[in-house]
């Protein structure tokens, strides 16, 4: 049954609305518009790259700064840093960033217990740091690119410290395997085209497991000693073989120096010899005078007396006294 009253609601209602269709109307389209106007705007980071999708197509990328698209969600947005300077650890995680920087107490063993090349047990722990270079790469050519970057990461490195010494690893060695393997990894990211380009690889920290460091501080310590030693020889080398040296050199030019004399003396009195032969074949009785003469010379200055015993007499007579300078007084007999 109808009642008069639910008649003049009904009318009332609709006339109501008749009233306020027009502005009814004018507000939906305010709303539709401020809604488009808002979905059409976006912004871009100076440290991302947008990539934009129109019904699920990615058809481009833009870079930072103030954009327009498709309102109502036929564009759709995804930001992607890819200046950003991302990195993964390995055998540790950071708890706190900053200044100091504090690290978790926790111990991952799965993925810092490696076996070197000599069959010993170390404790790797290193650091991946990357780079989003191919943003749509990054979201759409593989589904989980970070899961995949720690895989090989993980991979690599084990690789790498295998066909290494346990000692290399542990002191030589280290930035010949942090390089080794960014460059594995980095060949592997562009053969699955991930869009990741590896930054660096840094080992943080290379020990030996907890049971056997002891022993393998006092192995370091051998070593420290060892190098001292030889360096200490090598310090006592470097100081006595100049001074050999030296003395050989010195030893050597006395030698040479001596040499050289003789044998100008030599020739020298060879060509006294050879002048004097001539001058005796030209005149033989003058040149033997003179040499007698000149003989004397030289060897009467250096006798001193000259004594004569004659036979019966004990009391020696007195010769000559050439170094008085004259000569001596005649004995009487």
């Amino acid at each position: 049954m109808r009642y008069p009253q639910d008649d003049f609601n009904l009318s009332t209602v609709f006339a109501g609305v008749r009233r306020f269709w027009p502005l009814i109307v004018a507000g939906l389209i305010v709303l539709v518009i401020a809604v488009g106007v808002l979905t059409m705007v976006y912004t871009v980071q100076p440290e991302e790259q947008a990539v934009i999708k129109r019904f699920g197509k990615v058809i481009k990328t833009t870079g930072p700064g103030l954009h327009f698209k498709l309102p109502f969600g036929i564009d759709n947005v995804q930001h992607v840093a890819t200046e950003r300077v991302l990195k993964e650890e390995f055998g540790f995680r950071t708890a706190v960033a900053g200044e100091p920087t504090r690290y978790s107490k926790q111990d991952f063993p799965d993925e810092s217990m490696m076996l070197s090349g000599d069959l010993n047990i170390i404790d790797v722990e290193w650091v991946v740091q990357y780079r989003i270079a191919d943003p749509i790469k990054f979201l759409y050519s593989m589904r989980e690119p970070e899961r995949t970057l720690r895989d090989l990461s993980e991979s690599v490195m084990r690789r790498v410290v295998g066909n290494h010494l346990g000692s290399e690893a542990l002191t030589t060695a280290r930035v010949k395997i942090a390089n080794t393997s960014r460059e594995e990894i980095q060949a592997a990211m562009k053969l699955y085209e991930t869009g990741i380009h590896i930054v660096t690889v840094e080992l943080q920290n290379v020990i030996p497991p907890k049971a056997v460091q002891p022993a393998f501080n006092e192995v370091n310590e051998s070593r420290q000693e060892r190098e001292r030693m030889i360096n200490e020889a090598t310090k006592r080398a470097n100081e006595a073989i100049p001074r050999a040296k030296g003395e050989a050199n010195r030893i050597i030019a006395e030698a040479q120096g001596y040499a050289a004399e003789r044998t100008n003396q030599a020739m020298g009195e060879a060509a006294r010899f050879r002048s004097i032969l001539k001058e005796y074949q030209e005149a033989p009785d003058v040149t033997r005078r003179r040499m007698y003469l000149e003989t004397l010379s030289e060897i009467l200055p250096n006798i001193g007396s000259v004594l004569v015993i004659q036979e019966g007499r004990n009391i020696p007579l007195p010769l000559l006294h050439l170094q008085e300078g004259q000569m001596p007084k005649e004995v009487t007999r």
